[in-house]
C-alpha cells in the first residue's frame, strides 16, 4: 500500500514503478550503495587498517612530498614501524580527547537539550511560526543555514534540530527540516551576510600563498574580498535550498507516523499566559547577556577585541561555543524556573545528564574516526593526496573560468577525505594562488572558487563527523534509517549547489564585478 508521500509501503510495489524519475533511480542506487557500507565504526576502523597499511608501504620505500611554495619535504611515516607505533601509543586518548566536534558537541547538547526538555525550544518556535505561512519555512530555514558559518560547526549542531522542530509544529515532515537545514549549512558553508573566523582563516593562507609573487604588492587582501560573492549567493543558495526542500526532499520523504495515527497535521501555535511570560523573561536576560558579550568585544580597546584591537579574528569569534553555551544555559534556565518545568537544581542536572546520555552511540563513533583523521594527518597521506592532484591539475593547462571549473572540481573530491577548510586550503592554495595569479586572476577569484569546492560536498562524506550525528537524530524519527539513506537524501543538494554557485561565480567572472571591496577578478 502506498504511503501518503506517493511511496511504497515497505515490503509493497508501486503501481507506476516504471515511470520514476531518473533522480529517484540515482537516489534509489545511492541509498542501496550506501546501505551497503558496514556500520560506520567498522567503516572507521577498516579505513584506519588501510591507511596503516598504505603509509608503511610508502614509508618503506621511502616516499616525501615537498609542501608548494615552501622548502619543506615531509617524508610519508609509516604506522607500522617503530616511530609510527610509538607515535600511537602516545597519541591514541589525545586524538580522541582533543578532537575538535568531541568538546562543541557534548558542551551544547546539555544546554540545548536543556533548553529542549523545559520546552523553551517548542515555545520560540511556536512563537515564531504564528506568523509564518507554512509554505515559507524551507526557503527561511535554509536562508538562514546558509548563514551558518559565523557559528563555525555549532550551526551543524544546533540549527537542523531546531529546524525539525519548526517542520513537526508546522505540520511539516520534522526529517525534511532536520536534514534540509543539514545540508543547506554544509553544502553552503562558505556563503552568508556574516563574517566568522572561517574567513578570516582563509584570508590568511590567501595573503601567504600570493606573497610569493611580486604581482601581490598591489592587491589588498582583506577578510572582505569575497564579501560581495558570499553575501549575494547566500540569497540564491536560499531560495534554491528551500526549493529543494520543498519540492524534492520532502515529497519523497516516507509519511510521518505522527502524521498517519490521527493527530491533526497543524498544531495549535497558541501560547498559553505562562508561556508568554516565560518567553518574554527569557528573551530579556539573554538579550542582557548578549548585550553585555557585544560590549567586551564591538567597543575599541574592548577585552575581547583580537590581537592589536582586531574585530576579527577576536575570542568572541573563537570561543562561540563557550558563549552559545552560556545564552542557552541562561536561556533554559530562566524559561524552565518562570514555567515551573524546573523547580530546583536536580531537575537541571537530569534534564543536561539525560541530554548526554543520548550520544553514547556517536562517542564511540568518534573515537574511531578520530584515530583516522589524526593517522591522514601525522603520516602525511593528506599532504601527497592534494599535492599529486594539484600537480596534476597544473599540468593539464587550462585557462580562464575553465581552470576556475575545474579547481572547483578537484576541491569537492579533495574535501569528501580532507574535510578542514583551513587544512585543505593550505594544501591547495600555494599551489593554485600563484598559478591562476600568473594566468591573470586574482586571489580573491581562487578563494571565492575554493569556497565552492571546500562547501558543496561535505555534506555527504562520511568523514563528516557531523553527518553520524545528524544520522542520530534522524533515527529519532525514522528508527530504520541507515547511513546510505541519509547520504542519498543529502546528495539532492549537492549537484544543484555546485551548479548554481558556480554560475554566481561565472557571473561575477563574465561582468568583472567586484567580489568584495576593492577584490577585482583580475590581478590587475
Amino acid at each position: 500500500m502506498p504511503t501518503a508521500t506517493g511511496l511504497p509501503a515497505p515490503g509493497g510495489t508501486s503501481p507506476d514503478k516504471e515511470r520514476r524519475g531518473g533522480l529517484d533511480r540515482v537516489l534509489s542506487f545511492i541509498e542501496r550503495a550506501g546501505n551497503a557500507l558496514p556500520n560506520p565504526i567498522v567503516l572507521f576502523a577498516g579505513l584506519f587498517v588501510l591507511l596503516a597499511v598504505l603509509s608503511t608501504v610508502l614509508a618503506l620505500i621511502g616516499l616525501s612530498v615537498t609542501v608548494p611554495g615552501t622548502d619543506d619535504t615531509k617524508d610519508i611515516g609509516g604506522l607500522l614501524t617503530g616511530e609510527g607505533l610509538r607515535w600511537l601509543l602516545e597519541n591514541l586518548i589525545p586524538n580522541f580527547a582533543t578532537f575538535p566536534p568531541i568538546g562543541a558537541v557534548l558542551v551544547l547538547m546539555m544546554v540545548v537539550g536543556l533548553a529542549e526538555k523545559t520546552g523553551l525550544l517548542e515555545t520560540a518556535m511556536r512563537a515564531s511560526l504564528a506568523r509564518v505561512p507554512r509554505a515559507v519555512l524551507p526557503y527561511a530555514v535554509a536562508v538562514i543555514a546558509s548563514q551558518a558559518h559565523m557559528m563555525s560547526d555549532v550551526g551543524a549542531i544546533v540549527l537542523p534540530p531546531l529546524a525539525a522542530l519548526v517542520f513537526k509544529s508546522a505540520g511539516r515532515h520534522p526529517v525534511a527540516g532536520l536534514i534540509g537545514g543539514f545540508a543547506c549549512v554544509t553544502a553552503g558553508y562558505a556563503a552568508g551576510f556574516t563574517i566568522g573566523s572561517l574567513d578570516a582563516l582563509y584570508v590568511g593562507i590567501t595573503q601567504q600563498a600570493a606573497s610569493v609573487l611580486p604581482a601581490a604588492e598591489g592587491l589588498h587582501i582583506h577578510v572582505l574580498i569575497n564579501y560581495f560573492f558570499t553575501a549575494a549567493s547566500s540569497v540564491v543558495l536560499g531560495l534554491l535550498g528551500g526549493f529543494l526542500i520543498s519540492r524534492v526532499l520532502e515529497p519523497r520523504l516516507p509519511a510521518y507516523q505522527a502524521a498517519e495515527s490521527g493527530e491533526t497535521p497543524r498544531e495549535d501555535l497558541t501560547l498559553t499566559p505562562v508561556q508568554r511570560k516565560g518567553l518574554g523573561y527569557t528573551c530579556a536576560v539573554v538579550g542582557l547577556y548578549l548585550a553585555a558579550v557585544l560590549a567586551l568585544w564591538l567597543p575599541p580597546g574592548a577585552p575581547l577585541r583580537g590581537e592589536g584591537g582586531a574585530f576579527v579574528p577576536s575570542p568572541v569569534l573563537s570561543g562561540v561555543v563557550p558563549v552559545l553555551f552560556g545564552a542557552f544555559l541562561i536561556a533554559g534556565l530562566t524559561y524552565g524556573f518562570t514555567v515551573r518545568k524546573l523547580t530546583g537544581t536536580e531537575d537541571v542536572v537530569t534534564a543536561m545528564t539525560d541530554s548526554v546520555k543520548n550520544m553514547s552511540g556517536y562517542i564511540v563513533m568518534m573515537f574511531f574516526a578520530a584515530q583516522v583523521i589524526a593517522l591522514f594527518t601525522w603520516s602525511n597521506l593528506g599532504v601527497l593526496l592534494a599535492v599529486k592532484a594539484a600537480a596534476l591539475f597544473n599540468a593539464i593547462g587550462v585557462t580562464g573560468f575553465w581552470a576556475i571549473i575545474a579547481f572547483v572540481l578537484l576541491a569537492s573530491c579533495l574535501n569528501l577525505v580532507i574535510l578542514s577548510g583551513s587544512a585543505l586550503w593550505s594544501l591547495v592554495g600555494p599551489v593554485f594562488i600563484p598559478a591562476f595569479m600568473l594566468m591573470g586572476m586574482s586571489p580573491a577569484l581562487s578563494q571565492a572558487a575554493f569556497r565552492i569546492g571546500d562547501s558543496a560536498t561535505g555534506a555527504i562524506t562520511p568523514m563528516n563527523p557531523y553527518l553520524l550525528l545528524i544520522l542520530a537524530m534522524v533515527r529519532e524519527y525514522e528508527p530504520e534509517a541507515r547511513l546510505g539513506t541519509l547520504i542519498s537524501r543529502l546528495a539532492i543538494f549537492v549537484v544543484p549547489f555546485l551548479v548554481v554557485w558556480l554560475a554566481i561565480l561565472g557571473i561575477f567572472y563574465g561582468l568583472d564585478l567586484p567580489l568584495g571591496p576593492g577584490a577585482r577578478i583580475g590581478v590587475k
